[in-house]
């Protein structure tokens, strides 16, 4: 399957781009995020959030194949 991969802040720095379509044959987000630390060894030693399809998820959500987000931590007030 394809995923559409967006990144945000700090993380869009890091990996230079902001979005990319990657193929994944995996089933769970963990397993996709494996290819993105060997893609993008220095996110590994970043913060963030995932988001699939807008909604937060655990790493051990399954893989829907549409979007994926990767979203640094947010400062509120």
């Amino acid at each position: 399957m394809k995923i559409t991969v967006k990144y945000f802040g700090m993380i869009a720095e890091t990996t230079q781009c902001e979005e990319e379509i990657i193929d994944f044959s995996g089933n769970v987000v963990s397993d996709f995020l494996k290819i993105l630390h060997s893609k993008y060894p220095k996110l590994k030693n970043k913060e963030f959030q995932v988001a699939q399809n807008q909604e937060l998820v655990s790493l051990e959500s399954r893989a829907t194949g549409q979007e994926i987000a990767l979203l640094p931590p947010f400062a509120g007030g």
